[in-house]
């Protein structure tokens, strides 16, 4: 019974959210709320779960997503991540034009949302396109290829980020392992762009790109988009059982700075300084006011992520899977198939994210999937999961369309049917990954 209501559940809250448009923290509220009345646990019991899940998984994740969320928004305010798409595009050449403009979008995502990457970057794209004489609808799947493979995969990116700390996986790790995944995605991302590109032919008119306006030097968009990840990467290898940094100062040092929410908040303080106070345009405190605005959505989502978590581990649902449903051959393929489920039926890929690794938390121990490394790869399994598909659902797919003048059926067939490859792409690799580590 415990199983067909958690199905209920899950079926419930595809409903509120794609049917009735209920705001997914809403929808998984209730849900929670429901699952919890319904499995038979008592009031007292289920008001704790909500204090205890939301509180826990946001005294894990909550400050690291905002201080990634603005971190993004001054790169993307002070013309940092502009420029970064520029000297990528600068050193590899119009030669390999798809590949140049995939690793943009792919490094420019890293502190961006994929939404946004693609508005900023879409004119610099057309433009490319035309100088390179290659085929615009190439370029722009490779663009939105490129964007996603970061916002599903690699942090500080918010979702990842949230799944981490919902499931309890390494962030240093995360960051570690998500790279040779998400390279291995792009390329068949890579082919399938050139493919595409000879297959639909849109029109676009010959752009012109000005030069940023008081752009800041590269250096310092280096250092705050790069500098976080390598502190975080430090923790990691210094928590290693052989302490190769020793157990005493230094060690305490790295685990104090590479702690994510410093390591991040160092990074949010430095990408601060790209814009300068005499310089027109927005001003620091209006970029904080928006990214507290952008990330309050998300937190929400990964609150309520953290109390449907806690409400399934609390009802007992565990040990009815562990006795009838556990298949550790599943253990990895579960978590994707739920985050893909979840996707394509209401669009966010932040969403299927985080609501998947609340779902997928409790049962790390039944999975086998409670080592270090298996947790890792459960959230990657995820975030590959969270690329498929991009459809008629997703703003981000619009946000595609209406900017590179496609048809729905050449949307459909360009970031449909490339989301789709991405994410089988990027599980392939999970999967070979886990055989080695």
């Amino acid at each position: 019974m415990l199983l067909l209501l958690f199905a209920a559940c899950i079926l419930l809250l595809l409903i509120l959210v794609t049917r009735f448009k209920v705001h997914p923290f809403i929808a998984l509220l209730l849900v929670s709320i429901f699952f919890g009345f319904l499995s038979g646990m008592q009031g007292s019991v289920i008001i704790s779960s909500i204090i205890e899940g939301f509180g826990n998984v946001m005294g894990k994740t909550g400050l690291i997503i905002l201080f990634g969320v603005i971190l993004g928004s001054f790169l993307e305010a002070s013309g940092g991540a502009y420029l970064l798409a520029e000297r990528i595009l600068q050193l590899i050449g119009k030669k390999f034009i798809h590949a140049a403009i995939l690793l943009t979008g792919y490094i420019v995502c890293i502190p961006v949302f994929a939404d946004s990457g693609f508005v900023m970057l879409s004119s610099l794209n057309k433009t490319l396109a035309n100088k390179a004489k290659v085929s615009l609808t190439g370029a722009v799947a490779a663009l939105a290829l490129g964007l996603m493979t970061s916002h599903v995969l690699v942090p500080p990116t918010p979702g990842p980020i949230a799944a981490a700390g919902i499931i309890g996986a390494d962030l240093g790790k995360l960051i570690l392992f998500s790279i040779p995944v998400s390279l291995f995605a792009l390329i068949p991302s890579y082919f399938f762009s050139k493919y595409i590109g000879t297959k639909i032919h849109i029109d676009s008119e010959e752009q012109n790109i000005e030069p940023i306006q008081q752009s800041p030097p590269l250096f310092p968009v280096l250092m705050a988009l790069l500098l976080p990840m390598l502190l975080i990467i430090l923790k990691s290898i210094g928590d290693f059982p052989s302490h190769p940094f020793g157990e005493e100062h230094f060690f305490q040092i790295i685990s104090f700075i590479g702690n994510p929410v410093i390591a991040l908040l160092t990074g949010a303080l430095l990408s601060m300084f790209l814009i300068k106070n005499n310089t027109k345009g927005p001003k620091k405190s209006d970029i904080i006011t928006d990214s507290l605005k952008t990330s309050a959505p998300i937190l929400l989502i990964t609150g309520a992520g953290g109390i449907f978590g806690t409400m399934l581990q609390n009802s007992g649902i565990m040990e009815v899977v562990k006795e009838y449903f556990l298949i550790p051959e599943l253990k990895l393929i579960l978590p994707f198939l739920l985050s893909a489920v979840l996707k394509t039926a209401q669009g966010s890929s932040t969403v299927a994210i985080v609501t998947t690794a609340a779902i997928i938390a409790p049962l790390v121990g039944v999975l086998g999937i409670d080592t270090e490394n298996l947790k890792v790869l459960a959230v990657l399994a995820i975030g590959s999961g969270a690329a498929v598909t991009s459809h008629v659902n997703d703003s981000y797919f619009w946000v595609i369309c209406q900017m590179s003048g496609f048809s729905l059926k050449q949307g459909l067939r360009v970031q449909s049917v490339g989301s789709f490859l991405l994410g089988v792409s990027a599980m392939v690799a999970v999967l070979i990954l886990s055989l080695f580590i």
